[in-house]
């Protein structure tokens, strides 16, 4: 049975309060990117990108990335160049904000950071996470965190944003 942890509302209060620590942190966002990890990551940037812009009415620059065959369990690794990343800019010297839905292994988050790395070398990489499902199997700890969860391995967390799913919940399952 799933259990509804985060409605609406509560994905909105997160992703503004994300948004401040983001900006407090980088208080010049000349040269920030908010990066999403594709698929529901790119669109939670988005959103915390319109969140700073409101605030700080400087343009926030935003960028998705696919991290498919970046992936340590995809054996294709050939095929990572022919993949459409929008990051079509140079990185180097650039704060970078990497944003998923879940953590919980890192191993998603080290993928999206090879995928970086292979565009160039930026100032630094930050983290955000709507949901810190725990679990690490890499040394690897977000920076913003939205919600942490305390679930058994077996247990899945479940981000739903309306772009993708038609309504925006965070379920247990």
């Amino acid at each position: 049975m799933k259990k509804q942890i985060l409605d609406k509302k509560g994905i909105e209060r997160i992703l503004y309060r994300i948004s401040l620590e983001i900006l407090e942190r980088n208080f010049d966002p000349s040269n920030l990117w908010i990066i999403g990890i594709k698929r529901r990551g790119d669109i939670l940037a988005k959103k915390i990108c319109e969140k700073i812009q409101s605030f700080d009415r400087r343009k926030v620059k935003t960028a998705a990335i696919d991290i498919t065959f970046y992936r340590d369990d995809v054996k294709l690794k050939a095929y990572k160049y022919i993949v459409k990343n929008e990051i079509e800019f140079d990185i180097a010297d650039q704060n970078i904000v990497l944003v998923d839905d879940v953590i919980s292994t890192g191993r998603s988050i080290r993928a999206a950071i090879d995928a970086l790395i292979d565009s160039g070398r930026p100032k630094s990489i930050q983290l955000a996470v709507l949901i810190d499902k725990g679990g690490r199997e890499l040394p690897i700890q977000p920076d913003y965190v939205g919600e942490k969860v305390y679930v058994d391995n077996d247990s899945e967390v479940l981000v739903k944003i309306k772009e993708v799913d038609g309504e925006d919940e965070v379920l247990i399952d």
